[in-house]
């Protein structure tokens, strides 16, 4: 039997200082990558690098039950102001360790060493899949091309995100 497509509402949040609607490349890269594979936008916003911030948009879309994936951006390096994983960490029920290590395995590919900057991460929380990737446009073509185009396909076998979604919130 040849399991059926399921398309999934993603919501998407840029973290950045200086980006807007009109210039935020990586969330278009990553809005025009998921709807073109079936997908559907569920909300969309850009915080600045802020944990408080970055939380408190994402605590509001893990109780949202119009969204069932979460993206989120930049703030996943090294500088000061990076805090992405420090925001996102604690609201995490299960950390999806291999996610960061599958990202950092395939950018080394194209970026080298420099891979072991990302600090990307990925789990669940309240039943939502959240995958925190870097800001730039390589890194989200990279993290759909390659990892969440297939993860987020319910037809991918032998084993995907997207057919285990409705088991996220069994206890």
């Amino acid at each position: 039997m040849t399991q059926e497509f399921l398309p999934l509402a993603i919501s998407v949040l840029t973290i950045s200082d200086t980006r807007t609607l009109a210039n935020d490349k990586s969330g278009d890269t990553l809005i025009g990558r998921f709807t073109a594979a079936g997908h559907r936008l569920a909300e969309r916003a850009i915080v600045p690098d802020n944990i408080y911030r970055i939380r408190a948009t994402v605590s509001n879309w893990i109780v949202d039950d119009r969204t069932q994936v979460i993206l989120t951006t930049g703030g996943t390096g090294v500088t000061g102001r990076d805090g992405t994983p420090e925001a996102i960490a604690p609201l995490l029920d299960k950390e999806l360790i291999g996610f960061g290590e599958l990202f950092r395995a395939v950018s080394f590919k194209r970026i080298g060493s420099s891979s072991m900057q990302s600090r990307c991460l990925a789990g669940v929380a309240n039943g939502k899949y959240i995958f925190c990737v870097p800001g730039s446009i390589d890194a989200c073509e990279t993290a759909w091309d390659e990892l969440l185009v297939t993860q987020l396909d319910a037809r991918f076998q032998p084993c995907n995100f997207a057919k285990l979604a409705v088991r996220l919130t069994e206890r």
